[in-house]
């Protein structure tokens, strides 16, 4: 062995005990898994973010899941996106990932994702609440629980007292006056002044370039195409080259750490999405979003949401009017359903003993139903009067 290398073993092994030091948790890894099916940039591109990640942070172990590939990174071998995802979530349910990064994931209604972003005016980070899933079908109950998501994932990363502010879209008044009824009743907010000389906590255009808040509050779409300008504004749109992806989904239900990516993210977004997911894991963000949603709860959250929404039911603990089958394992999805007829459809479904679940994919609402039930469901749905999307297996 060469004297470089000797220096370069020692130096490593000095490394590791420093950081064991500091951290409390000798030679112990955060895994983080990447599934790498399913990117439009081929599965290449997801493996060199995935050794990218690896090489610049030696307290991750970054696990591919996906077909065998030419890596010395870890990997659990699976040959479908399918397989991919069922892998991913047992993986997660079993203690074995702390984290996993994927793409095109659908979460259940609840759930939406936080994403980070580097602002070009002065290269600040940014957390966008929220970037893809949904929290709510209400458009305003969305973006006030999108908020605590926001301060959810910024507290995970370190952010003590995370700064907010709301983007000027519809229903910003109304989200800014249900949490200032938050505020008044116990919950903790730190809200910022737009840099307007109006000032307000209503955020414009010119604060999203300068990455104003901590958190910038937006309903999911708004912040879906944000994340889209922010990551390839520089490359035409087909590549993203620059931030950290779309974010772990958060909601009060939410068990899993599961982060997502863009079938356009390049390499370069992939390793820091992996980073990001081992960053929120350390973070401990399972407890955190635990105890926000605890404070704001017992802020009257649950009442504040009623408030300012048109749905009266419950927003957070829904209890269904309707009986709901013996739970299935849902695999199919059906598309097409609107959002605020979401709700309405999967009650259909129980009514007709069919077992089912709402979710949110990347193209938008969905139900999702288990494999056997697809075709009868479709049916169910039509008959009903929703507008489907057209299905060739049925």
């Amino acid at each position: 062995m060469s004297e470089a290398s000797v220096k370069t073993m020692i130096g490593k092994v000095f490394a590791d005990i420093a950081e064991g030091i500091e951290t409390g948790q000798f030679g112990k890894k955060t895994r983080v898994g990447i599934t790498t099916l399913g990117s439009e940039l081929g599965i290449q591109n997801v493996v060199e973010g995935a050794e990218l990640a690896q090489k610049r942070d030696s307290s991750l172990e970054v696990v591919l899941i996906g077909p065998k590939v030419d890596s010395t990174l870890s990997q659990e071998i699976v040959e479908s996106e399918d397989e991919v995802y069922k892998k991913m979530e047992e993986l997660l349910d079993a203690g074995k990932l702390d984290s996993c990064v994927t793409m095109h994931y659908n979460f259940p209604i609840g759930v939406s994702t936080v994403g980070r972003v580097i602002t070009p005016g002065k290269g600040k980070e940014m957390f966008i609440a929220t970037t893809t899933g949904t929290s709510a079908t209400d458009r305003v109950g969305a973006m006030i629980k999108n908020g605590i998501h926001g301060i959810i994932t910024a507290k995970s990363m370190g952010i003590e007292n995370p700064t907010l502010g709301i983007l000027n879209v519809d229903g910003a008044r109304q989200v800014e006056k249900a949490f200032k009824n938050l505020v008044e009743k116990g919950y903790k907010i730190n809200f910022v002044e737009s840099t307007r000389a109006d000032g307000g906590y209503v955020m414009r255009g010119n604060d999203l370039i300068l990455g104003t808040p901590d958190v910038m509050i937006t309903d999911t779409l708004t912040g879906n195409i944000l994340m889209k300008l922010f990551s390839s504004f520089t490359t035409g749109g087909v590549y993203e080259s620059q931030g950290f992806g779309y974010g772990p989904g958060i909601g009060e239900k939410q068990d899993r750490t599961v982060l997502i990516i863009s079938r356009s993210s390049g390499s370069p977004v992939i390793a820091n999405a992996i980073s990001y997911g081992g960053d929120l894991a350390r973070g401990s963000i399972k407890e955190i979003s635990k105890e926000e949603y605890k404070r704001a709860k017992d802020a009257g959250l649950k009442d504040i949401i009623k408030t300012f929404t048109k749905d009266t039911k419950d927003s957070i603990d829904t209890d269904e009017e309707i009986k709901a089958p013996l739970k299935e394992t849902v695999t199919e999805t059906i598309g097409g359903i609107d959002i605020m007829e979401l709700d309405d459809a999967v009650s259909t479904l129980w009514k007709k003993g069919i077992y089912a679940e709402s979710g949110m994919g990347c193209t938008g609402p969905v139900v999702m139903v288990n494999e056997a039930r697809l075709c009868d469901a479709i049916k169910a749905l039509t008959d009903g009067g929703y507008a489907v999307e057209d299905n060739n297996m049925c």
